[in-house]
């Protein structure tokens, strides 16, 4: 029984993370219906779309390399003391109701690996001596970062399509094939081949998967940390040459061979390129092994043995156990306060009478615009969450019909913000080419200026005329912001650190409104703009939210 008594605490310590993360552990509902962040977590390994499904391979790699390092790793002499596995603890309940406040599930599974590793280090002040559990864990732990979802691979992902995309064209005009380019669409414009680089070929997962070999190769086969470093640096050029190659053959092979060609290279030279580059990788590490560097043994043994931990340690856990309960119990209360004002989120927007779409855009502007509903298309509304808002038109100058018109769009988020994404990842996937990105400001009629972000996109179309085959460009003007209860942010980047600043310091979450402004700009980027302006000026002050 003397043996079993000082596991209590810690077992109590575990059972109050595992209630803090299991019920009250997501905020973000619309995709995900559930509070556990296992079970979010889980679910994205298993989900294509994610691009996580290594995370069961990240996780086994995980529990071997802490079963590796348990073996090899000795306690040390001079115990941690409990306070240090309090503290790890402590901390991580704090981030995770940073991130339940900002709605970024992501902050808190790096929180539950942090609260993990408390919960082993507290372990280790119940045993005799032996291996260091503590130690030994903070790789495998680390490691596990690597199965996270990060939002910061989508927008690798997103410029590795565009580099790829961008060199494959370049080097097929060098070599005098006629290709054409629409955002991540590369085609002949004979119809010989069209092929899309998707986010699955963007390179995403050859890269995690060779960073995951990368820090492995480091961390088991090199011993100083800047090599490590350099190994880990060099995946992506690695990952983007490989993405050259296998994109250059499917399109030599469609432009020669046709089009079923090029599919058929294109599936089986992914493991090729993959087997190319890790071997590049093994040939990095390897040339960064210095001679007389030894294998890494992270695992080696350090003095000490049993004995430890001592009685006086021990006595420590019970108020480590308090403690820490104390910080769960007040994690689990602060996440339903967090609900509890979620309920009461402002719109950017004023809102129609259903209370979930904005307000209907008007039929005319003055007297110089009339709108047309344009139908929200059902790929839409299936993908996002279905409280999310919408109103769109296109308004066309009632003085002269034929000059171009002016898409206006709103697409408002819903109980969280995850109906609004990056304009740039969507612009693309819809085949256009971003040419230039840059700030534009607008005058209101109250001479307030709306502060946007301004793209110059383009796509090319075929056109043909009798035998012959020719590519036109087609040019646009495209402006975006995002819309809040107290404000107006340019970037996506600054609505989502608006929004968590608010939700965490103000307890308040905003439902965005993204809101667009497109015309087409064959008469130039200057006519365009001021399209745009004019119906900016007169659409934007009748939907924007009152501040009465």
């Amino acid at each position: 029984m003397n043996r079993v008594l000082p596991w209590l605490p810690v077992l109590a310590c575990a059972a109050a993370g595992l209630v803090v993360f299991q019920f009250f552990g997501n905020a973000t509902r619309g995709y995900i219906e559930t509070r556990s962040v296992f079970w979010w977590w889980g679910w994205q390994w298993f989900n294509p779309g994610s691009e996580t499904q290594h995370g069961p391979v990240v996780a086994a790699v995980a529990a071997w390399l802490f079963w590796r390092n348990a073996r090899r790793t000795r306690a040390v002499a001079e115990a941690r003391p409990a306070r240090a596995a309090a503290v790890a603890m402590l901390v991580a309940l704090i981030l995770h109701v940073a991130g339940y406040a900002m709605q970024q599930t992501r902050v808190s599974i790096v929180a539950l690996l942090v609260f993990a590793w408390g919960v082993i280090a507290l372990a280790d002040h119940c045993r005799s001596g032996g291996a260091s559990w503590s130690r030994a864990a903070v790789f495998p732990l680390g490691f596990m970062l690597l199965a996270i979802p990060f939002g910061f691979l989508d927008t690798l992902g997103f410029y590795l399509r565009l580099g790829v995309v961008g060199t494959v064209s370049a080097l097929a005009h060098a070599g005098g094939i006629d290709v054409a380019r629409n955002g991540t669409q590369l085609f002949s414009p004979d119809g010989a081949f069209q092929y899309d680089v998707a986010a699955a070929c963007s390179g995403v997962r050859s890269f995690v998967a060779l960073l995951a070999m990368a820090l492995l190769t480091g961390y088991l086969g090199l011993r100083s940390w800047w090599r490590r470093a350099a190994l880990v640096l060099l995946c992506v050029p690695f990952v983007f040459a490989g993405n050259v190659a296998r994109i250059g053959a499917i399109v030599l092979a469609g432009e020669w061979f046709g089009h079923a060609a090029g599919e058929r290279v294109h599936d089986w030279s992914g493991w090729v390129v993959f087997a190319v580059v890790f071997a590049l990788v093994l040939g990095a590490a390897r040339l960064l092994r210095e001679k007389t560097e030894e294998p890494a043994n992270s695992g080696a043994a350090s003095s000490g043995g049993a004995g430890v931990y001592g009685m006086a340690a021990k006595r420590a856990l019970l108020p480590v156990a308090v403690v820490v309960c104390i910080g769960a119990g007040a994690a689990i209360f602060a996440t339903v306060r967090l609900d509890a004002r979620s309920v009461r989120a402002l719109a950017g927007v004023r809102l129609a009478a259903d209370g979930v779409n904005p307000a209907p855009l008007p039929p005319f502007l003055g007297m110089s615009w009339g709108g047309r509903d344009v139908e929200v298309s059902a790929v839409e509304r299936e993908l996002l969450p279905p409280d999310t808002g919408f109103a769109r038109k296109n308004y066309t100058r009632l003085a002269n019909p034929r000059d171009a018109q002016v898409f206006f769009s709103i697409v408002l988020s819903g109980r969280d913000r995850t109906s609004i994404h990056r304009p740039e990842i969507c612009l693309v996937g819809q085949g256009w080419t971003i040419r230039k990105r840059s700030a534009a400001q607008f005058r209101l009629p109250d001479g307030t200026m709306l502060k946007g972000t301004l793209l110059n996109i383009e796509r090319e179309v075929v056109a043909k005329k009798g035998q012959a085959t020719t590519v036109a460009t087609v040019p646009a003007v495209f402006v975006y912001w995002f819309a809040g209860s107290d404000g107006v942010e340019a970037s996506h980047a600054g609505m989502l650190w608006r929004g968590a600043y608010d939700r965490l310091f103000h307890l308040r979450a905003d439902r965005w409104a993204y809101v667009v402004a497109q015309s087409a700009a064959f008469d130039g980027e200057e006519a365009a703009l001021a399209r745009i302006g004019e119906v900016i000026a007169l659409a934007w002050p009748e939907v924007c939210a009152r501040k009465d």
